[in-house]
Parts: structure tokens; C-alpha cells; sequence
């Protein structure tokens, strides 16, 4: 995914502005000899998901329900990224989990199920089973004593 000037495109949903990405970098954990101990290639995202003006109040809503755990305090969503030793890599990893994620999390629901009646021939259907039914059990008694 690329880190495009304008923003992070949402699927179904907007386009966040990279102004409201803010990324940080770190030192990476685990091992990796010289290299990790000198290179900050470990990314962190935040992003102002109840403080974002891209987002409407529906959105807002949606999120604070369905990312409850994912929230900070604030409502700010934190992603880190060390998968690979390359700070772009990782920058575009978070980027992509975040698109990911928010595009779960803004997905409408789906609608919900119409009740409907059965038609007359299908009542029609059920009652004339169920008398065949009863006549076949019926005709398994013993019969009567005259």
C-alpha cells in the first residue's frame, strides 16, 4: 500500500488525510545483532479515530462500539509494526492494518431479516401432510373388538 500524499483511502468509507497519521519510530525488539541496535525501524501509528474530523458522527459511533478494545482513553487507535527490518515496510504495514481495520469496523450492518407469513399453499401443503401422516399411524393400531 502506498503512503500517498492525500491520505489513506478507507474501503466503503472516507479517505483519512495523512495530517491525522501521526507516526512515530522506535527501536525494534528480539534480536538482530549491530543493526537493531543502532537503526530505529519500528513503526508506531496513532490515529485520533473520536477526534477526526473525516469521520462522521455515525462513524465515530460505529468505531467507539465495535474497536472498544482497541481505544485508548483518548480514542486514539495505536498500531506498531516490527515485521521487518525496513522502517518503510513497517510504516506501510500499519497503514495497511489500519485500513484494514477501520474498514471492518465501519461496515454497515447488515439488514435485518423481514418476517414474513407462509403462503396459503404451503399452509395448504403442511395440513394435508400432516393428515397422511396421522392416517399411516393410524392404520398401525390394533383394530377394534365388534
Amino acid at each position: 500500500m502506498n503512503d500517498s500524499p492525500d491520505g489513506l483511502p478507507i474501503a466503503g468509507g472516507p479517505t483519512i488525510p495523512s495530517a491525522e497519521l501521526v507516526f512515530s519510530y522506535g527501536r525494534s525488539p528480539g534480536p538482530g545483532g549491530q543493526h537493531v541496535n543502532k537503526s530505529n525501524t519500528r513503526a508506531q501509528l496513532r490515529f485520533d479515530a473520536m477526534g477526526s474530523p473525516t469521520l462522521t458522527d455515525e462513524q465515530r459511533r460505529r468505531l467507539r462500539q465495535r474497536l472498544a478494545s482497541r481505544l485508548t482513553a483518548e480514542g486514539h487507535v495505536i498500531l506498531h509494526s516490527s515485521f521487518s527490518r525496513s522502517q518503510t515496510r513497517n510504516r506501510q504495514d500499519c497503514l495497511r492494518r489500519l485500513a484494514k481495520m477501520l474498514a471492518e469496523a465501519l461496515r454497515p450492518p447488515p439488514p435485518s431479516r423481514r418476517r414474513t407469513h407462509p403462503g396459503r399453499a404451503a399452509i395448504a401443503r403442511r395440513l394435508d401432510g400432516k393428515t397422511r401422516h396421522a392416517k399411516k399411524k393410524g392404520l398401525r393400531k390394533r383394530p377394534p373388538l365388534d
